[in-house]
């Protein structure tokens, strides 16, 4: 007797084959049967659905989310899995929540405020949300057991190492060769005991909760090379790493550093994002030199990159990708008030203007047109009727330059007002260069960063935004590309056991659809964490089922109550993957 029974579904399997009709059987969390469509009679099975005129797909893969605590409060890692994705990695960007010293309970404050700051995840949900009670890695993968929906992974982040082995001196010090020593062994003993491996930045916009940078980016190369080699002695692990020239264009030493990184551990080495426009065309071809040279030194370096633009939002009154462009820290750290006075000030906004518009912003420069930005929301009379209007509209009225006009409006909301970038980067010419880029065997897509960021982007809904417009916008790639590339290629990078494809003997991690309205909805702000902490959320459209192991999660949006999801560790539920 079958657990359920999916009858003729258009099956997209994620091997990239064309779709075809069946019949698809569940038992004990796997897919025991594909027939004919209309072979399986309903009595088989204790639960059967028609699928008439649907999609079934793999469910997705997400290769970089945040959601290491979010899943205490929310097993569903919601929006992701109402997107259909089915399995995340967490721990990116050398951020863990684990391990944590037994004998410095100061230690898990730091933390907090550290992911608060780095990553945007709000303090209170931090504090309320997450109990907080574990000490190893292990300890830490073994308090999600049992209690999620999704399936997650999780790598083990350098900045956790650092701080257990080396305390307040992890900032700013080296470790000596017993800490080294130190820092390995806990390392081993997380991979021991599931940690898919490491995590690790050397991002130059990665500060802790005291605006200090954190404590990865004081390591040197020959530290990471230790880390790394360490990697290389465990079954199906990876490595995750982020370096300042992931925002624009590598350096020659971060280039080395990474392939270096790969071909010690001979292990895959992936890093986020690969941002692609027409108006910088060196970027692609100098970002992809790593996979090219990584390649010929015995490595593999894999680039993740958004096949969206992710929507996210603005303000000058909390932090935000604005402060991460050089010399906006400085002025939109302070209090308030001082704020805006500084922001008032001719001189003060034409440096910024320059510094926004300047090489040294990298990525960031696509932020400083800000005529295209839109006003979200607003929170006085002097604003009112001004959502939804473009800045440079308005500054024409005013007789006033776009930035002087956008920093008027935020000073009247005592810097609460919403504001909208609109992207520079939605032209033909780099929609073509995307669909390119998407080509090369060591280009990933991902990104999302779900779980991080929460009221400042919404990353999590690329999945049906993605497969919505190979449907019915550009088209730019045929469906069933565009599910191997959600399910299977990151389930391959990963070295996933039995995970990405609808298979005979596969786990049944499905995601039911309708072609017709496969989408995601807009970003809206809504008060849903612990503390009632804001986030970004977005409606799936168009998604009938997500199922995990069998069991469905989500039926049109809504989540079920059920928990199958399992704590993916590496050996266990990952093979290595070779790099060869």
């Amino acid at each position: 007797m079958l657990d359920h029974l999916i009858r003729r579904a258009t099956v997209v399997d994620g091997t990239g084959a064309p779709a075809y009709r069946a019949d698809i059987g569940i038992r004990a969390g796997r897919v025991q049967a594909l027939a004919e469509p209309g072979t399986l009679a309903p009595h088989t099975a204790r639960t059967s659905e028609d699928a008439e005129g649907l999609i079934l797909a793999p469910g997705f893969v997400d290769p970089h989310t945040h959601y290491d605590a979010q899943l205490f409060w929310d097993p569903y890692a919601t929006p992701s899995m109402n997107h259909g994705v089915t399995t995340v990695a967490g721990g990116n960007c050398g951020f863990t929540l684990a391990p944590l010293h037994p004998d410095r309970p100061q230690d898990a404050d730091y933390t907090r405020r550290m992911m608060a700051r780095v990553e945007g995840m709000a303090l209170k949900a931090l504090e309320d949300g997450v109990d907080w009670s574990w000490s190893t890695f292990g300890e830490y993968l073994d308090a999600l057991d049992g209690r999620i929906a999704v399936n997650a992974g999780f790598m083990v982040g350098h900045c956790a190492l650092r701080r257990y082995v080396m305390g307040p001196d992890a900032v700013g010090g080296r470790p000596t060769p017993d800490q080294l020593d130190a820092m390995l062994r806990l390392l081993h003993e997380a991979m021991d005991a599931g940690a898919w491996g490491l995590s690790t930045t050397q991002s130059s916009t990665h500060s802790d909760g005291d605006g200090h940078p954190v404590a990865s980016r004081h390591a040197r190369p020959a530290e990471l090379l230790a880390l790394s080699k360490a990697v290389g002695q465990h079954e199906g692990t990876q490595i995750e790493a982020i370096v300042a020239g992931c925002l624009d264009q590598f350096s020659d030493e971060e280039i080395d550093l990474l392939v270096e990184m790969s071909a010690a551990a001979g292990r895959p080495l992936n890093w986020n994002v690969l941002t692609i426009d027409a108006a910088v065309p060196e970027r692609v071809p100098r970002q992809l030199a790593a996979s090219e040279r990584a390649r010929r030194a015995g490595g593999r370096v894999v680039a993740l990159t958004m096949p969206i633009l992710t929507p996210m939002n603005m303000s000058l009154g909390t932090f935000c990708a604005l402060n991460l462009i050089p010399g906006w820290g400085e002025v939109l750290n302070l209090p308030v008030p001082e704020r805006i006075a500084k922001l008032r000030q001719d001189g003060v906004r034409a440096e910024l203007l320059r510094r926004a518009d300047s090489k040294e912003a990298g990525v960031f420069r696509r932020l400083a047109d800000f005529g295209r930005y839109v006003i979200g929301d607003t929170y006085s009379e002097a604003n009112a009727g001004l959502t939804g209007r473009v800045v440079r509209d308005i500054a024409a009225e005013r007789g006033q330059d776009p930035f002087h006009c956008l920093v008027e409006i935020c000073a009247n909301d005592r810097l609460r007002t919403v504001l909208w970038p609109m992207p520079t980067d939605n032209d033909p010419a780099s929609w073509a260069l995307r669909r390119e880029t998407w080509q090369h065997e060591d280009v990933l897509l991902g990104g999302s960063d779900a779980g991080a960021h929460l009221d400042r982007m919404c990353g999590a809904p690329y999945t049906t935004r993605f497969l919505g417009d190979c449907l019915r916008g550009r088209r730019l790639l045929p469906l069933e590309q565009a599910v191997k590339m959600l399910s299977d290629d990151p389930a391959r990078l990963f070295g996933l056991r039995e995970r990405g494809r609808i298979e005979e003997g596969y786990h049944a991690d499905l995601v039911l659809f309708d072609p017709e309205r496969i989408d995601a909805g807009p970003a809206t702000l809504v008060h849903d964490l612990p503390g009632d902490s804001p986030r970004l959320d977005s409606k799936a459209i168009g998604v009938v089922s997500v199922r995990v192991n069998g069991v469905e999660t989500i039926r049109d949006d809504v989540v079920t109550g059920a928990v199958p999801g399992t704590v993916l560790r590496s050996g266990r539920d990952t093979r290595t993957v070779s790099v060869k």
